[in-house]
């Protein structure tokens, strides 16, 4: 920094307002300040600035193991939110969705002196691991397992989500809706469960028995094979996007049109979704906007926490090609 200011003809104290963009420096002297730490190639020392201000400018956040869509894109998005608020992140993650690895995470994240951390949490042993977090380490949980009472969470209100598809199927003709369910297991799973069973009792509809799995497209083409043999199906809401692609195999593979015999909904909105033969009716989340607002969060209470936050994403159901009204109600308008 001394040898910036001698360069730059300014005291030191003057460097450091500039790096700390001090609003009283005039810009003549900011821009000069600025090419003689370009000049000299000057960086930072972050151990130093940490010992002094007792904050590393550093996140950490911990994640596990998946190709899920899901999960995967919340990683992204805090990710990118943190760096474009001017964070470092350090990232830690684990295998197993219990508390005890997730606890081996913090203190990793702990040995990097990170100012806080975000998880993401789809079942509750994330968030019951960061209960146990120490004291003063500010914690946000990002993802299904939210409600917990000593840990802000942010998530996306899948029971929201899973009405908006039913009821878009009930709306469009449908008796009522076949539901290829996540695993039992995930509280996400279980509030689309929620959603849709809830929107086919209050319009007086059938609720079909579910066989709660997996994720991937194997469950959805295994259920899908069991599904188009029953000629009374003519709607299918499927718990993710993977699930739905599975399904739509099945239907295909079966003689069952999509959507002029039956109609399918996903629920994710990943990339590919658009490209499906046809393109796939799904329930969009918006992880960016999740990382935006867990990142928020975690800085406010890093700030002065006080009582937990938590904060509902509503997703949006984005029509396409997969889904119109049943056959018969077409034959009669």
């Amino acid at each position: 920094m001394r040898d910036v200011a001698k360069l730059a003809g300014v005291s030191h104290q003057t460097v450091s307002r500039v790096l700390n963009e001090h609003p009283n420096v005039r810009q003549e002297t900011r821009a000069r300040v600025l090419e003689a730490m370009e000049s000299l190639d000057y960086r930072r020392n972050l151990a130093a600035r940490t010992l002094v201000t007792r904050q590393s400018h550093t996140l950490g956040i911990i994640g596990f193991e998946t190709t899920l869509f899901g999960p995967a894109s919340m990683l992204y998005g805090i990710e990118d939110a943190a760096r474009t608020a001017g964070y470092l992140v350090s990232i830690a993650t684990f295998r197993n969705l219990e508390p005890r690895p997730v606890l081996e995470a913090v203190d990793r994240l702990r040995q990097h002196a990170v100012d806080g951390i975000i998880a993401i949490a789809p079942k509750h042993a994330v968030t019951d691991a960061l209960e146990q977090a120490p004291a003063g380490l500010s914690c946000v949980a990002v993802g299904g397992a939210g409600g917990t009472d000593g840990v802000p969470t942010v998530r996306v209100d899948n029971a929201a989500g899973a009405r908006l598809a039913t009821r878009h199927l009930l709306d469009l003709g449908h008796r009522t809706v076949h539901h290829v369910a996540g695993p039992a297991d995930w509280p996400e799973a279980q509030e689309r469960v929620t959603g849709w069973r809830d929107t086919l009792v209050a319009a007086g509809a059938e609720v079909p028995p579910i066989i709660p799995e997996s994720w991937n497209a194997e469950t959805g083409y295994v259920q899908g094979q069991s599904l188009a043999r029953d000629p009374a199906v003519t709607a299918v809401f499927c718990a993710n996007d993977r699930i739905a692609l599975g399904v739509l195999r099945a239907l295909h593979e079966a003689g069952r049109r999509v959507p002029e015999d039956v109609s399918v909904v996903g629920f994710d909105d990943m990339p590919d979704s658009g490209y499906f033969l046809p393109p796939l009716t799904t329930v969009h989340q918006d992880f960016a906007e999740l990382g935006r607002l867990s990142l928020a969060l975690l800085l406010e209470h890093m700030a002065g926490p006080e009582s937990p936050a938590h904060v509902l994403v509503t997703p949006e159901l984005v029509v396409r090609a997969s889904t119109a009204a049943p056959a018969a109600g077409r034959r009669r308008t």
